[in-house]
């Protein structure tokens, strides 16, 4: 038999080989840590399904932050927990409400060094656990829930949050906070919209992390996983109304929708490396069963391949320590 001309092994002989050749790379400036805070917390408090994450005290948060900053990764997305809740969020958007006050603090911390973010949602803060205010039926109020969004936003913004990050999958939303926004004089506030967000089996681990109240599901406003086209819809519909940034989420189990919305938006892609995967990559790990460190990796870069040019990922820090040790 005749030898192979093209020889593509010739390009994965050595390290320093595929190094050169490497078609997607990762750097902290393309990295988002989510990060929770507990009020009343003492001390941070680990999250049992999330080994390795905490929810923070403020000094705790500061750290974390300081040291994102210092790390240079692209921002850090804060979720506050509180200790009190009601029927429609009001804690969200109390100025010392557990979420508002982090962020002030975070950024009188980090200054310009690090992007701030806040998720902008009410199932943190609600009774019941779900995005939006309920109606007598107990069914979510679609536009009921958008006003409370925009109040949200404005008060975000004044806290000093630089890009807020509205997760409710209420239609319209990016529209209402935009407006809000702008009316309040926020025009610099950047939208980063969860614009194609999966009703998923993967948040488990997040609802304890933010100790949720929700009994039942999402699925009447988060997208069916069975759905593809309809991403790009909602996508398209963010893009309307005003959005500057968009996010898949999940990540890992979507890699086909966060291509399809790189090829297709006009402005900055994310996706989020969710909870779920996150604990699967842990307790594979801790079995044994996987290398933990090579998993982190190759499962960010999955999604930087895809076509997110930004990952939300737990695993923010690790990386940008391995980044800038050149371990990884």
């Amino acid at each position: 038999m005749p030898f192979p001309l093209q020889r593509p092994r010739r390009l994965r002989q050595s390290p320093a080989m595929r190094r050169l050749v490497a078609e997607t790379r990762l750097h902290p400036s393309e990295l988002i840590l989510p990060a929770f805070i507990k009020e009343g917390a003492d001390e941070p408090l680990p999250i049992a399904s999330m080994p390795g994450v905490v929810q923070h005290t403020t000094d705790s948060l500061k750290a974390a932050a300081a040291e994102a900053a210092e790390l240079g990764l692209g921002g850090i997305m804060l979720f506050g927990v509180p200790e009190t809740r009601d029927a429609t969020g009001s804690a969200g958007l109390d100025p010392q409400g557990v979420l508002n006050r982090a962020i002030a603090d975070v950024k009188a911390e980090v200054g310009d060094g690090l992007l701030v973010m806040s998720d902008l949602c009410l199932d943190e803060f609600t009774d019941h656990g779900h995005c939006g205010v309920l109606r007598e039926d107990g069914a979510v109020d679609n536009d009921a829930t958008l006003e409370i969004y925009g109040q949200m936003a404005v008060a975000q913004a004044e806290a000093g949050a630089d890009v807020l990050g509205p997760s409710g999958m209420m239609d319209g939303q990016v529209r209402v906070i935009r407006e809000a926004l702008d009316a309040a004089g926020h025009t610099d506030a950047v939208i980063f919209a969860y614009a194609a967000k999966y009703s998923s089996a993967f948040y488990g681990p997040f609802r304890d992390a933010v100790d949720s109240q929700l009994t039942g599901d999402r699925k009447t406003y988060q997208m069916d996983a069975a759905n593809r086209t309809e991403a790009l819809r909602e996508v398209c519909l963010d893009l309307e109304e005003g959005a500057d940034m968009v996010m898949v989420k999940p990540a890992m189990a979507y890699l086909d929708i966060v291509r399809d919305v790189a090829e297709t938006a006009d402005v900055p892609v994310s996706a989020y490396q969710i909870s779920g995967e996150y604990a699967m990559i842990e307790a594979a790990a801790a079995q044994g069963w996987i290398d933990r460190r090579a998993a982190i990796a190759e499962s960010v870069l999955s999604i930087r391949r895809a076509g997110a040019g930004s990952v939300l990922t737990y695993y923010a820090a690790e990386l940008g320590r391995w980044i800038k040790e050149g371990s990884l």
